[in-house]
């Protein structure tokens, strides 16, 4: 019987308005690294990985983009897991300080856990959670 095979998500590419100000979003708050940049004028393209996964997943940042005007309602993001609750708090005040929390650290059950949100510099929204069955193992 041949064997069969799945897509594999590899990357989330986002068309930016202020590259810069993302990649140092997404480094200060989510610990991700350049890892490629291709400038090719006009268009600047970046791949931002965590640390040990830049094989695995990646965000690709390409400049020329719109900012997102996104309701307070609407609930796309992009997830981060985090180890602790307490390093969930930590974001949360890290980015009230910045003026991008978007929403303040709540506990919804199994399995969404504990968790806040930050606004990126394009109006992505980005959460920080702790509990879920999704990447780091609980303390």
């Amino acid at each position: 019987m041949a064997h069969i095979h799945y897509p594999r998500l590899t990357h989330i590419a986002l068309h930016v308005q202020d590259i810069e100000a993302c990649i140092r979003f997404y480094r200060d708050f989510c610990g991700m690294v350049e890892t490629h940049r291709r400038d090719k004028p006009p268009q600047i393209i970046v791949w931002l990985a965590e640390p040990g996964r830049e094989r695995d997943f990646i965000f690709v940042l390409m400049n020329g983009g719109e900012d997102l005007q996104l309701s307070e309602h609407d609930y796309r993001h992009f997830g981060f897991a985090l180890p602790s609750r307490a390093a969930v708090d930590e974001i949360a005040r890290r980015a009230d300080a910045a003026g991008c929390l978007i929403w303040l650290p709540r506990d919804e059950p199994w399995p969404v856990g504990y968790y806040c949100g930050v606004k990126d510099p394009n109006g992505n929204y980005v959460e920080f959670s702790h509990g879920q069955p999704l990447g780091l193992p609980e303390e």
